[in-house]
Formats: structure tokens, C-alpha cells, sequence
């Protein structure tokens, strides 16, 4: 992290800390902090400090920020001798007194009256963090469209790679509780853009509730930001993280026990409704992959050993991606032994879909490979219910996404 210089008013604990962190921007930081000073003396009711997070500028910006918090109650400077917007709120946000941390950048792009509606329920307890959303609905934006069809692209990349579920990762206008910021900051990585990203991923998936709030935009036509730099820098975090999330080396299932994230109901699963609809998704999957299988072999094995075969691949496929995408459970501990179990299930499936073709058999020895097809296709859907009961006692012991117990 560097070194850390701290400067500016003493004072007791606020409840807001709002950081702005910033790398040569002498001409607008006095601006943005008067303005900002303003805007929480007169409509916040909570005491609120400003901290100027100053990036290793170059500039004249540090001599800057040290007069204004001599100049204004309420503003202090940290100075990290290391460049780095993730760097410098984690450095801050870490050892900050305040009940809430927020950060702001500097052009003040984001309309200052979003600032209550996102600190509010953190304040109040409902959520862990709150973010300002360029992308709601109700959100009145102001900027090109190259720029919107860059931020657009990116939020549809995070939601296929990371099934992120937020709306607006990299809006400048984002607070979370400090306790939740205790526990969270040192798994994030990044300390650049990718900052925000990596931060709202990780409490999404401990389970943690992310507030979002329709914010007024409008873009600095002055902004320093390297649009291609920033973006190749972003993919190579969704790469990063998502390769960690897959892997299981990020501990997301002993982060969420550490937040309290249990069933809502004793005795219901966390997550029973995505748990369907991602066993429904593999087990159509494995249905064709079993039917093409079937087709194929057929001809060289006859039908039972046909149906055998196929039904063994592919139980090693399903319960493979089962285990992976459907229970979360990530890394190789455990593997041999849940496949194990996962061809007890598939016992249960041979004998149910070799006794369908035994009575078919015997009620129509002439049917056709069209019609055996049919009734087993017809005997694996009777025992998808079966089979997913099955697996959730297979994995009921498992530490999801590679936490070991």
C-alpha cells in the first residue's frame, strides 16, 4: 500500500465519512469540496467528514487539499505515496472511525441529492451497501454514446461471466457499513478501477444486500480516465475473479456464515428457487446429450446396454455440473466421493428406466428404437424429481465455492 499520510481537523467519530479520492486535479478539488462540505452541512443530518484521498498526484492537488482542511472543519487529507483509486479507498475505508464509508469522485458528475436516499439504509441497518445507478429506469443521464454503449457492454459482461445481479458497477457514487467494510476489503484485490467491481461481486455472492439508488448523471467532457486502458484492466478482474469463483480459492462460503446469511426458514435451503431452475437447465442438457447417446449406441450395444452407457455418461456429466453450477460447491475436495454418490443416483436411474423397457418389452416386443426412446425419456423425467432431492443430500455437507469445513 505505500506510505500513509494523514492530515486535518481532530475531531470525535462521524457517522458518514465521505472519501474522494484523486490524482492531479488541482484545478477542480477546491470546487468539489466546498461544494460537497456545503451540500452535508445543509441536507445531511448526521455529522459527515470529507476525506481527500490523494493518489501520489503530481501536481500542485496535495498543497491543495492540505489548505482546504486547514481552511474548512470537517475535511482531513490521507496522502498515499502510490497511484490507485481501489488502493486508496481500501487504505481509508480500512481505518476509517465512521459508521459509514462512502467515496464521491471528484467531478461531482453524480447529483449530490442521491447522497441521503444511499446512505439511509445503511444507516438504518436494512442494507450492507448502496450504490448509484446510472442504468435504473428512473435514472436521468446525461453523456455520449460511446461511453454509454461501453458501460452497457460491460454490465451485460459481468452478468454473464459473474452472474452479477447489481446494475451499475463502476458508478463513481457508492457507501457500504463499516463493519461490512472490515470483512470484506481484504479479499479485494484490486487496487485500480476493478476495484468496485471485484467489492460488489464478492458481497453479492456472501449474500450481502445491495441497494441501489436511480441517480442524475451528467459526464465530465474532462475526465481523466483512459477508456481502453480501464477497460482491458476491467476484463482481465472479470478473468481474475471469475477464474477464483470457478477454482473455489475465494472463501464465499465462510464469508457468508460470518454474515449471518442462513435460511430465511429452518429446514429451507438457501436458494431453492435458482437451485431449480439451474437443475432444470443441466438436466435438459443431459436429457439430449442421453437421447443423441442413445441413438448412436443403439445400433452396436442394443437397448439396454445402450440406455446403460448413456445413462452412466452422463450421470458423470450431471452430477459434475450439478455439483459445480447448481449447489456451488467449487475445488477437488470431495469430488471422488460426491461422484460416488452421484452413481448411487444413477442406479436409481438404470433401474427405473430398465424396468420401463422391460414392461415395454414385454407388452410390445416389435416397438421400435423411436418408441423405446420415448419411454425412457418419459421414465427420466419421472426420476428428475428423485434425482434432485438426491443430490441435495449429496452436497447437503458440501462447503460451497471451495470453502472446506
Amino acid at each position: 500500500m505505500g506510505r500513509l499520510e494523514t492530515s486535518g481537523t481532530s475531531e470525535t467519530a462521524p457517522v458518514l465519512d465521505v472519501v474522494v479520492p484523486v490524482y492531479n486535479e488541482e484545478a477542480g478539488l477546491e470546487r468539489c469540496v466546498r461544494r460537497l462540505r456545503r451540500h452535508l452541512d445543509e441536507n445531511v443530518p448526521y455529522t459527515a467528514r470529507i476525506t481527500i484521498a490523494d493518489n501520489a498526484s503530481v501536481d500542485a492537488t496535495l498543497a491543495v487539499a492540505h489548505r482546504l482542511a486547514a481552511e474548512i472543519d470537517g475535511v482531513r487529507v490521507v496522502h498515499l505515496d502510490e497511484k490507485g483509486r481501489g488502493r486508496a479507498l481500501r487504505a481509508v475505508w480500512s481505518a476509517s472511525d465512521a459508521e459509514v464509508v462512502a467515496y464521491m469522485d471528484v467531478d461531482l458528475s453524480t447529483d449530490l441529492n442521491a447522497l441521503m436516499p444511499l446512505i439511509a439504509p445503511l444507516l438504518s441497518g436494512h442494507s450492507d451497501l448502496a450504490i448509484g445507478s446510472r442504468l435504473a429506469r428512473s435514472s436521468r443521464v446525461v453523456r455520449g454514446p460511446k461511453r454509454e454503449f461501453i458501460s452497457r457492454s460491460y454490465n451485460l459482461i459481468l452478468r454473464s461471466a459473474l452472474h452479477a445481479r447489481f446494475s451499475d458497477a463502476q458508478c463513481g457514487f457508492k457507501a457500504m457499513r463499516a463493519d461490512v467494510a472490515q470483512r470484506l476489503l481484504p479479499l479485494v484485490e484490486d487496487t485500480g478501477w476493478f476495484f468496485d467491481t471485484e467489492l460488489l461481486v464478492l458481497a453479492e455472492r456472501a449474500g450481502l444486500r445491495i441497494h441501489e439508488v436511480p441517480v442524475d448523471w451528467v459526464d465530465d467532457p474532462d475526465s481523466r480516465v483512459d477508456i481502453v486502458a480501464t477497460a482491458v484492466a476491467d476484463l482481465k478482474g472479470v478473468w481474475r475473479v471469475g477464474r477464483a469463483l470457478s477454482t473455489g480459492s475465494l472463501p464465499i462460503g465462510s464469508l457468508r456464515d460470518s454474515f449471518g446469511r442462513e435460511p430465511l426458514v429452518p429446514g429451507v435451503p438457501r436458494g431453492m428457487v435458482g437451485q431449480l431452475a439451474r437443475f432444470a437447465v443441466i438436466g435438459v442438457a443431459s436429457t439430449v446429450a442421453y437421447a443423441l447417446l442413445y441413438l448412436v449406441l443403439h445400433p452396436v450395444l442394443g437397448a439396454q446396454w445402450a440406455n446403460a452407457v448413456s445413462l452412466l455418461v452422463t450421470a458423470v456429466l450431471n452430477t459434475t455440473a450439478n455439483r459445480a453450477f447448481t449447489f456451488g460447491v467449487r475445488g477437488s475436495e470431495g469430488a471422488a466421493r460426491h461422484q460416488m454418490q452421484g452413481l448411487l443416483v444413477f442406479a436409481f436411474g438404470l433401474l427405473l428406466t430398465s424396468g420401463s423397457l422391460f414392461v415395454l418389452h414385454s407388452a410390445a416386443p416389435d416397438a421400435s428404437k423411436h418408441v423405446e426412446l420415448a419411454v425412457l425419456v418419459l421414465a427420466n423425467l419421472v426420476a428428475t424429481i428423485s434425482r434432485f432431492i438426491a443430490l441435495r443430500w449429496v452436497f447437503r455437507n458440501a462447503r460451497p465455492e471451495g470453502v472446506h469445513a
